[in-house]
């Protein structure tokens, strides 16, 4: 594996964080050496495989308000990938997903089994990176129980699977532990192992928190906005697999919901064409257009949180990344 990978084009405007970038990405690459030089190739094409490491760059950039070990603190954000990673590889698992951007799967190419083994095999890597860098068993305590909560979405996630009277307050829940609370915790600890007070450590975590709810609702968003070449997966396979999300919620409120719901009770046998129907009467309805006010209110909430941070060159490329991120499709 090269010394350097290609980071995501989003990180051109940031200049002075994409060397720290290619640190966090060397760092997971040089941890991870299982016997097995398949799999082991797979998890590192998989890491190099074109994500955005937004987690990472958010504890970064969130440990720059003092001076401090940037080492330390690039060994913090490859423990946070590592651990975003670890979570897809299961999450693909679950879902029985074939493709992720638009790369074969773990557990499509090896096995489910395998795929558990490669996960379970990146949980001891973060806490290896752990445990060698961070300051105190902190880190080490807030990502264990970081871990319980992205696992309690999903198993919020997977029993509320076909229950077309989900409510808005169980998908957020659900969200909250599948996706923000890694945010949250990665600028948390972006501030805190900075050595910033408890206080601003809770502000940042506020922050991330907002930014991970946004994120996720926009990228359920996208499911009924982008085509199967954009997204990389089928039409609306969430709602194949009884997965609903906020656009979808928001139409079932509506008079939309006699045409949806005999769709729905299709299940996994929906067909494309089906698929597409509903991505339509979910437009129709305004569904869409919720979920997008949602997001807003969530991205309004984060902006809100960053612009009282001290006025300092990272509160300006927050701020920026924030916006950037979040507005892509409001």
């Amino acid at each position: 594996m090269p010394s350097t990978t290609q980071l995501h084009p989003i990180w051109r405007d940031y200049p002075a964080l994409q060397p720290e970038l290619q640190d966090v990405m060397q760092l997971m690459t040089t941890n991870i050496n299982i016997p097995d030089k398949a799999i082991n190739d797979a998890i590192l094409a998989m890491i190099h495989g074109g994500g955005k490491l937004l987690r990472p760059a958010y504890c970064l950039l969130f440990s720059q308000f003092k001076t401090t070990d940037r080492q330390r603190m690039v060994a913090l954000a490859a423990s946070l990938e590592t651990l975003h990673t670890a979570t897809l590889i299961h999450d693909d698992i679950v879902d029985d997903a074939a493709l992720r951007r638009h790369h074969v799967t773990i557990q499509k190419q090896f096995g489910k089994d395998t795929a558990v083994y490669a996960g379970d095999y990146l949980f001891v890597v973060v806490f290896k990176i752990l445990a060698h860098y961070s300051s105190s068993f902190k880190s080490i305590q807030l990502n264990s129980e970081n871990m319980e909560k992205i696992l309690m979405g999903e198993v919020q996630q997977k029993d509320r699977h076909y229950h077309v009277d989900i409510t808005m307050a169980e998908y957020l829940q659900q969200i909250q532990g599948k996706t923000a609370e890694l945010f949250a915790l990665s600028c948390f600890l972006g501030a805190y192992e900075s050595g910033q007070s408890q206080r601003f450590a809770q502000r940042a975590r506020q922050a991330g928190l907002a930014i991970g709810m946004a994120f996720q609702i926009l990228d359920d968003i996208l499911d009924y906005q982008e085509s199967p070449a954009e997204t990389g997966k089928p039409i609306l396979e969430d709602v194949a697999e009884g997965v609903y999300t906020s656009p979808l919620i928001y139409a079932l409120q509506t008079d939309a919901k006699a045409d949806l719901l005999p769709l729905m009770s299709l299940q996994g046998t929906i067909t494309p064409a089906q698929r597409q129907r509903v991505q339509q009467l979910v437009i129709d309805a305004g569904g869409v257009k919720r979920a997008q006010e949602l997001a807003t209110k969530y991205t309004q909430e984060a902006l809100t949180l960053l612009e009282k941070l001290p006025d300092q060159p990272a509160r300006t490329d927050l701020i920026n990344l924030t916006r950037q991120l979040l507005n892509r499709h409001n």
